[in-house]
């Protein structure tokens, strides 16, 4: 929806939007597979020459342009929160300072997978916070690529001097052991994960890092440039037995 926005405002297709923005979705699954929006919150700072009303039309185009019919069809008008606590005129810096280290749930997974507790911004690959973080989605993306599996948590626990991790932890969500700790080794045997390690297999040390401010770190395209390389897929074929 954000990204969608943005890029309208850019090209001057919209001219009543400004740049802070933030949006809330909440969806109904069944069998792990969304069913229906639910309710969805927008908050945009706007120009001052509109009212709350013209602004929701403004954004609500977006909506229909971000989710199918079928997954909208059961939301009601009244769950569709457009700037709830009135005008956003004064946004940025000026209206809300202290972001950084803020907005680390919506930066990764939106509260469905665990979240190690420290931010991403501002800190640069050699701190696991943010490498191993980016270490563990690229892993469990190519366990899940490899279709062994159709769901896959990681986590990884380091200790401040130590350059291996403390402990790997695999949940394939299937309660087959055997098959976890099969996926286990062959984490243990083919990625170095010490800080070291991970910058180099992701190549890290990069400038990198702008596009990763707005519209989160997890399920974006990897770039010419190296950006988002925890993305890819490709050593989905060590896991496949």
């Amino acid at each position: 929806i954000l990204e969608l926005m943005a890029a309208d405002r850019k090209k001057g297709i919209v001219n009543k939007l400004e740049p802070d923005s933030k949006s809330q979705v909440t969806m109904m699954y069944e069998n792990g597979m969304p069913t229906k929006v639910k309710s969805v919150v927008i908050s945009t700072q706007h120009s001052s020459d509109v009212n709350q009303s013209q602004v929701r039309e403004i954004v609500r185009p977006y909506l229909a342009k971000s989710f199918s019919k079928e997954l909208l069809s059961g939301l009601k008008e009244e769950e569709f929160y457009v700037n709830p606590t009135g005008q956003f005129i004064i946004g940025g810096p000026d209206g809300d300072s202290g972001l950084t280290g803020r907005k680390i749930i919506v930066d990764t997974y939106g509260g469905a997978a665990p979240h190690g507790g420290g931010a991403f911004s501002g800190k640069d690959p050699s701190k696991v916070d943010r490498s191993a973080a980016y270490a563990a989605r690229y892993i469990a993306k190519n366990i899940v690529a490899s279709k062994i599996t159709n769901k896959c948590l990681i986590q990884l626990a380091y200790a401040i001097g130590v350059s291996k991790p403390l402990s790997i932890y695999v949940d394939l969500f299937d309660k087959d052991e055997e098959k976890a700790k099969y996926v286990e080794n062959v984490i243990k045997n083919n990625f170095d994960l010490s800080p070291r390690g991970i910058r180099e297999m992701l190549v890290l040390n990069k400038p990198i890092y702008e596009c990763t401010a707005a519209y989160g770190h997890f399920g974006r395209k990897p770039g010419a440039n190296g950006s988002f390389s925890w993305e890819k897929t490709d050593k989905k074929d060590l896991f496949s037995k």
